[in-house]
This record gives C-alpha cells, sequence and structure tokens, in this order.
C-alpha cells in the first residue's frame, strides 16, 4: 500500500504488471478517494497503479482558472517536481512499460501541466476535466511533445472548470501535436463517468497489450 504521506502503490506487481499507470488526485482529495471512485470501477488486471499525495491535500491553493500570481507559479512548480520524481520512481521500478499519466480535477490540471512543461513525457495522459492552469495571458509553458495520445474530458456545467477552460486545453495540446480526443458531457457533475472509465480502461487494455492507444471507446 503506502507509507504515510506517501503515494498509494495497488495493482498488479513485478513480471505480472504489463503498464503502468500514475494516476493523480484531485484539490481535497486523496489517493485512497481515487481508489474507491475510479479505479475499483476498472477492469485492468495487469497495471500497477502509482497514486502521488500531495502533501497539503492539494497541489495549489489557487482555482485553476485564476491567473497565475508568484505563489501559484511557486506551488505548481514543486506540484511538478513531485509529480515527475512519482514517474522518475515508476519507471525505474518498472522500466520498459509503458505509463499511462492520468489525473482527476486538479490532478487532471497537474497532468496537463506535466505534459506542457516539456518533462519526459508519458506513453498518454488522460485528463478527466481539465484545463491548464492559468489564463491564456499568462506566460505559460508550451513545450507539450508532438504524438502523445491524450484523451481530455469535462463537463458542460462542471462548477470547476468551465467550458472555455476545457478548450483552451484542448487547442493549447491540440496546437502542439498532440494525438487528441477531447469529449465534453452534457450535465455531467464533477466526477468520473462510467463513460470515461470505460475509455481508462480502453486506453490501459492497449498499453497493456504493448499496442498505442485507439481512444475509441464510445461516449
Amino acid at each position: 500500500m503506502s507509507a504515510s504521506g506517501g503515494p498509494l502503490r495497488i495493482g498488479a506487481r513485478g513480471a505480472e504488471a504489463k503498464a503502468v499507470c500514475v494516476f493523480v488526485h484531485g484539490r481535497g482529495q486523496s489517493p485512497e478517494e481515487m481508489q474507491a471512485s475510479v479505479l475499483a470501477r476498472l477492469s485492468a488486471s495487469a497495471v500497477a497503479f502509482v497514486l502521488p499525495r500531495a502533501p497539503a491535500g492539494a497541489w495549489w491553493d489557487a482555482r485553476a482558472i485564476d491567473p497565475l500570481t508568484s505563489v501559484a507559479r511557486a506551488q505548481l512548480s514543486a506540484a511538478l517536481d513531485h509529480l515527475a520524481a512519482a514517474v522518475s520512481a515508476a519507471r525505474a521500478e518498472l522500466p520498459g512499460r509503458p505509463l499511462l499519466l492520468a489525473g482527476f480535477s486538479q490532478g487532471a490540471c497537474l497532468s496537463i501541466e506535466y505534459l506542457c512543461a516539456g518533462l519526459p513525457a508519458p506513453d498518454a495522459l488522460a485528463a478527466f476535466t481539465g484545463c491548464r492552469v492559468g489564463v491564456p495571458g499568462d506566460a505559460r509553458s508550451d513545450a507539450a511533445p508532438a504524438g502523445v495520445p491524450v484523451y481530455l474530458s469535462g463537463g458542460d456545467a462542471d462548477p470547476w472548470i468551465p467550458v472555455s477552460a476545457f478548450a483552451d486545453a484542448a487547442q493549447s495540446l491540440g496546437i502542439k501535436g498532440a494525438r487528441l480526443r477531447a469529449d465534453l458531457f452534457p450535465g455531467r457533475s464533477h466526477e468520473v463517468s462510467d463513460a470515461e472509465i470505460a475509455m481508462l480502461d480502453d486506453i490501459l487494455g492497449d498499453l497493456s497489450a504493448g499496442r498505442g492507444p485507439r481512444m475509441g471507446a464510445a461516449r
């Protein structure tokens, strides 16, 4: 499981693990909540899951859609360092396995920023209800590598990530050449829906089988 304050590790171990998923929780949540509300609904049996834990229960204090202040930038930088260390440790523990970086809400936003920061790229990214951090007028990292499969989802009435922020993230990633699928769900509450769980299963199944994610699950 996990040491106090450390990441939660569940799923396949050693040679049984055919893929790795680093899954990042949202604001005010925990890895254990992500396990119960998201990962327990998956059928992926050959995946090792690593769930980093925000030191203070949130990766930064501001809303993702607020303009970036010096404090927010410093907190985001620290969160990216934390996530980069988790990704690096997961790769070192299970070398050669394809790695999916995924997250929900603030964790999805952090995962998107990880890719845009030009850090060592995952084999795929799944951002459930995420957006870029800050506003388009901010000086934001724009170094996402081309060709990474990215699944981006949102809801048209979500209280945390408005449609405009969802569209900004899709445009930002699309311009950089991500292999992008973006699904906006009407009326969905702030959660990971059954359709999104099916997509996550689909992506992990492809990675576990040594295929590039087709992201073909139905909406």
